[in-house]
């Protein structure tokens, strides 16, 4: 059953494992979420990359939860002594480590005789959690409430995340969320602060962003608004009208 996303629900990534911190692995979930929610009209609100360390996951999760925010976490949910994600969630949610029948179902469909003893860990899940079909190994993963744990391994987690915004988060779009920029030319961050102060008074609900981009033919900045739609066009336009009159050089692309 799909579950109502509130418009100020805030929307988090985290990601697991010692591997990514030491460089031993690359992340690429945080981009996959992103390029998910970008046509959703949503947006990752925070991210977090976190080590093997318990303590600190079950922090974060804590916290999470208490600011009611949807969670996409990648890793750690395998049966290696390293593996310590399924555990932290219990503790974070208050809930029971037990074995869930139909993981174990699962897993023992895919491996037979070989799920036991060690790679049966896996279906050890919070009490009351729900699962997350996985269409490579069978292995599920799992969600309790707005929280979602996936594997770290992308074939197998970004097929999950699908099936969650299809089956669980079917309400998350919202039509009313866009972005805009304009390419600014030979202009110092500098000299926009003040029309970007301006712009941030008179619509609070706006943010914007000033992303410099070095150019081997001119000083570049993308200046750009994302929130409501009828706020951000009037920011647009009143950005793109000051600055012309300023004699200041627009482009509405990207003109590298």
């Amino acid at each position: 059953m799909a579950k109502q996303l509130a418009a100020d629900n805030p929307i988090g990534v985290v990601v697991i494992g010692d591997e990514i911190l030491s460089g031993r692995r690359t992340d690429c979930h945080l981009p996959a979420v992103i390029e998910r929610l970008t046509p959703l009209g949503r947006r990752v609100d925070w991210s977090l990359f976190i080590g093997d360390e318990p303590e600190r996951i079950t922090q974060t999760l804590k916290q999470a939860i208490a600011e009611q925010a949807v969670v996409f976490c990648f890793g750690g949910i395998g049966a290696t002594p390293d593996d310590l994600t399924r555990a932290c969630a219990a503790q974070a949610v208050g809930r029971p480590l037990i074995r869930h029948p139909q993981a174990e179902a699962c897993i023992v469909e895919r491996f037979g005789d070989q799920a036991y003893p060690k790679r049966v860990l896996m279906a050890d899940l919070p009490e009351g959690a729900g699962l997350l079909p996985n269409p490579v190994n069978n292995v599920p993963g799992f969600y309790i409430d707005q929280l979602y744990f996936m594997p770290g391994f992308p074939a197998m987690a970004h097929p999950m995340l699908d099936w969650i915004l299809a089956n669980r988060l079917g309400d998350i779009a919202n039509q009313d969320y866009i972005e805009q920029s304009v390419w600014v030319v030979d202009t110092p961050e500098s000299e926009l602060i003040d029309l970007m102060e301006l712009i941030q008074a008179r619509w609070p609900a706006v943010r914007l962003f000033s992303l410099p981009v070095i150019s081997p033919r001119w000083q570049l900045v993308e200046l750009g608004a994302k929130g409501p739609q009828i706020e951000v066009t009037a920011a647009i336009d009143l950005i793109k009208d000051t600055l012309r009159e300023q004699g200041v050089l627009l482009y509405l692309d990207d003109p590298r």
